[in-house]
């Protein structure tokens, strides 16, 4: 019992640690995450990734485009890892980036379910949101805000799913 207690308040104090960290950063620290996000949205909208209709040609598997920009994401994903661990690079703030491997559990194809269902319907997923609300797509705020809803009941309801 005494060593999950102090497991709990180092876990606090980390916590802490990090709020302090957080609050004591300038806002203009923030600017170089709002270039890239810039960036990446210009990147979504040039690419037609934001399209409906482009979804749509990808879940009937009438065009190879969204398959080709799914794939590219991928491969530099993949050589960006391979990278940050041959040449350990570090953050911009110094602290080393760590992978950690992850279980697989059957909950993950009935979420990947789900998430592939309401991109079919909404044409939206969460890494086009922000670029379609940006676009003037105004009422992918209403997809914007389900997904918020789903990610609350998600974390209530947790520990009740099959994981």
């Amino acid at each position: 019992m005494k060593n999950i207690v102090n497991h709990m308040e180092q876990g606090k104090q980390a916590t802490l640690g990090m709020q302090k960290n957080v609050v004591n950063q300038k806002t203009y620290s923030y600017i170089p995450y709002l270039l890239v996000g810039l960036a990446f949205g210009i990147v979504f909208v040039k690419s037609e990734v934001i399209s409906w209709f482009r979804i749509q040609e990808m879940f009937r598997l009438q065009s190879f485009h969204m398959f080709g920009v799914i794939g590219s994401a991928v491969a530099v994903g993949m050589l960006s890892v391979w990278l940050i661990k041959k040449y350990e690079i570090k953050t911009m703030h110094g602290e080393p980036i760590v992978f950690k491997p992850k279980k697989f559990n059957k909950g993950q194809i009935y979420g990947g379910l789900i998430f592939g269902l309401g991109w079919g319907l909404t044409g939206a997923c969460p890494g086009t949101l922000f670029a379609q609300i940006g676009s003037g797509a105004s009422v992918v705020a209403v997809v914007l805000l389900s997904a918020i809803a789903g990610t609350w009941i998600y974390g209530k309801i947790r520990e009740s799913l099959p994981h």
